[in-house]
């Protein structure tokens, strides 16, 4: 045998010892791999559940204190909504170890720029003559609660990953809960099935005002009847509407956004009703204070308006018949409240027995306007005049009120009492 054979047949007899060394490192290379996909899986599914249920207590403690971030009648921050949201988030567990909770601050959410602002300031700020906008972007506008929550004292144990270098993991989780302006609203958060354009309600800048009143003529776009119905066809019916006055408000919950049956118009049966629930309730002389439904009027009223949030106002005059001014004319009313306290300044009076006269100092005293924005005076001719038939003339309320329903509507003056979590 030469020696070219010999080399030949020693190649071939080394080539299995090779290829059984390199597949011992491919095996020892895969199993790491196998390994730390298995770390990946198992320690990463872990951290998914811990992470979730961290979540879960920081929502829950956010929503706690949002929900309660001011005072029953919506006057003043609570100073206890911050214990109140750090109770809430500890209830909590995450894998049978106690949630700890490291940071709860109130403070402001912008949805302008997504973010929240820690202010732990106790002053209310004034919601009048001022835009939603405008508030957005004012950071001493306490309207959030934010609550982190972690496991630090309690790591998530590793099981896998032990191989990879990793004992345990630090997890922690934040939640945000921003508490807004009424919008959707509960079973008898509005009192009459009467809706008010938002535009009745907006200075000439666009701010919600509350010192300059309206009235609902017949035809008119302030506002109007509606039957508390949701995506219905066809107007509000008579029977429908009177059905709701005076009746404890909206039988069903009310959903933002969507249209609310409404009917242009004057409904004699429903407007009697409330003449008369009205002179029963103040005396004709006692405000009449009462939350309704905000609507949407950009062709008028009816047959349908979308709801866009709900105003705190006073019911400050009902005229059923024009004529007999002399007679029908106020005599006296209490004034609005001054400030949040619900301090009623004094009393209007007038003695004079001109009807006009009464009615006039009545207007500027109240600063009534018609639609178009002048003042709601007397006048002989009735397309000008601001003493109409079967009209209701009302002030918004410049005074805290209890918060309504949801977050989510626009600002007009009322609070809501549902938040909701935005980050």
């Amino acid at each position: 045998m030469t020696n070219r054979n010999v080399k030949s047949l020693q190649g071939m007899r080394s080539g299995p010892a090779r290829q059984r060394g390199l597949s011992m490192v491919l095996m020892a290379i895969a199993l790491l791999m196998l390994l730390a996909f298995a770390a990946l899986a198992i320690d990463g599914g872990n951290l998914y559940v811990a992470r979730n249920e961290l979540h879960n207590a920081a929502d829950a403690g956010a929503l706690a204190g949002a929900r309660v971030l001011y005072t029953e009648d919506g006057s003043a921050i609570n100073t206890g909504a911050n214990d109140i949201a750090r109770a809430a988030a500890l209830a909590n567990s995450s894998q049978g170890s106690p949630v700890e909770v490291t940071s709860v601050l109130r403070g402001h959410w912008s949805f302008a720029t997504r973010t929240f602002t820690p202010n732990p300031s106790l002053a209310t700020i004034d919601l009048f003559s001022v835009t939603t906008e405008e508030l957005d972007a004012d950071p001493d506008f306490i309207n959030a609660v934010e609550v982190v929550s972690e496991r630090e004292a309690t790591p998530v144990q590793a099981f896998f990953g032990r191989v990879l270098g990793f004992n345990d993991y630090k997890v922690a989780a934040r939640a945000v809960a921003y508490i807004g302006f009424a919008s959707s609203l509960r079973p008898e958060d509005v009192d009459q099935p009467i809706g008010i354009c938002q535009d009745a309600l907006l200075n000439t800048s666009g701010e919600y005002e509350c010192s300059v009143g309206r009235f609902i003529p017949d035809n008119a776009d302030t506002g109007g009847w509606t039957s508390f119905e949701q995506n219905v066809n066809g107007s509000a019916s008579a029977n429908d509407v009177k059905a709701v006055t005076c009746e404890g408000g909206n039988p069903d919950e009310l959903t933002f956004g969507e249209d609310l049956q409404t009917v242009n118009g004057q409904l004699q049966s429903a407007f009697q009703k409330l003449y008369d629930c009205w002179e029963a309730e103040t005396e004709k002389k006692r405000l009449w204070n009462m939350t309704l439904p905000v609507l949407s009027c950009p062709s008028g009223v009816g047959p349908s308006n979308k709801l866009i949030g709900a105003v705190n106002l006073n019911i400050v005059w009902i005229v059923n018949q024009a004529n007999s001014i002399d007679t029908r004319a106020p005599l006296e009313m209490e004034l609005p409240a001054v400030d949040s306290d619900g301090t009623s300044p004094g009393i209007w009076s007038s003695s004079d027995p001109d009807g006009t006269v009464r009615w006039n100092s009545f207007v500027a005293e109240f600063q009534l306007e018609k639609p178009d924005f002048t003042p709601a005076d007397w006048d002989s001719d009735p397309q000008e005049t601001g003493w109409r038939q079967k009209s209701i003339y009302f002030l918004p309320d410049c005074s805290a009120r209890e918060p309504k329903g949801k977050t989510g509507g626009e600002n007009f003056g009322v609070l809501a009492r549902i938040p909701v979590l935005v980050d």
